[in-house]
């Protein structure tokens, strides 16, 4: 045997090892995988998410995918000549717009998911909010139409799912009391699921490294107080400060640390959760 083949696999035994203490302390636990940005569009980065989804599985680890597809619905009603309207950065859904929501996400994006994850060897489940009554919700505001705001989830069908082997992947799709579906911002599904399934962690791939302080650095730890103070400077600002809202929010409620992950890493989600290098910024309960 060569000694590059040795070292390669002394090498794999090392990374295997330094995994087998993280495997131990997060067996059985539940973590929920907001999946979206780069790691969504790119096939090469999408086959490395649903392996790294299926190894979480297979060691014990219960993953709970929810999915968002701003993009796709934007291909999708450009193709029907239908303009995107935005109020606030949040898309104006009417009925027909809800319609195209409904069949891009429930349909093509979460498809595309489940199919990738069972060609890596698990057994995924589509769902939305109305499957078992998981998500309840009313209109946001009355300006964006279908937009919703959650008012309750039922986890019972997700939990039913994972004790039975089942990884499920989920639309971030509402209905309200007159059985209206909503259209419902996929990091504050996330967020709530993973506050309602008392998560270990919860996992939001993005297309940034993670939070950045002023000189670009990435800042691998983040405290409830340390993230007061970088909003009040303007260092967290635009877009990101609704992630970290509902990553605060999880953290509150019980959520042990919420990850933000740069999704165009391949195997970055595996490499945040099982090894001791950070791969994005995470943000303790404590």
């Amino acid at each position: 045997m060569s000694s590059s083949s040795v070292f390669s696999s002394q090498n794999k035994a090392a990374i295997l090892a330094q995994a087998l203490p993280y495997i131990r302390q997060f067996h059985g636990k539940t973590m929920v995988i907001k999946y979206g940005g780069n790691a969504m569009t790119e096939p090469a980065l999408q086959r490395a998410f649903a392996e790294d989804v299926v190894l979480l599985k297979l060691v014990g680890i219960n993953p709970v995918v929810v999915h968002g597809g701003g993009p796709q619905i934007e291909t999708a009603l450009k193709r029907l000549g239908k303009k995107g309207e935005f109020v606030q950065g949040m898309r104006v859904t009417d009925a027909e717009t809800m319609e195209v929501v409904e069949w891009v996400l429930a349909g093509e994006v979460q498809q595309d998911i489940v199919g990738l994850i069972n060609q890596a060897g698990g057994k995924a489940v589509g769902l939305t909010g109305r499957d078992g009554g998981m998500i309840r919700a009313k209109t946001l505001n009355p300006e964006l139409g279908q937009v919703g705001d959650i008012t309750a989830i039922d986890p019972s069908v997700v939990k039913a799912l994972q004790d039975d082997q089942f990884i499920p992947v989920i639309s971030p799709i509402g209905f309200g009391e007159a059985n209206e579906s909503y259209n419902i911002n996929a990091d504050v599904v996330a967020a709530r699921l993973a506050m309602v399934l008392q998560a270990e962690k919860l996992l939001m791939l993005s297309n940034i490294p993670g939070v950045l302080d002023k000189q670009g650095q990435l800042l691998t730890e983040l405290t409830m107080k340390r993230i007061d103070e970088l909003t009040a400077d303007g260092t967290i600002s635009g877009g990101m400060i609704p992630k970290i809202a509902g990553a605060v929010d999880a953290a509150r409620s019980g959520v042990n640390a919420v990850h933000i992950i740069d999704g165009r890493v391949p195997h970055a989600m595996l490499l945040e959760i099982l090894t001791g290098d950070a791969y994005g910024t995470m943000i303790r309960s404590h």
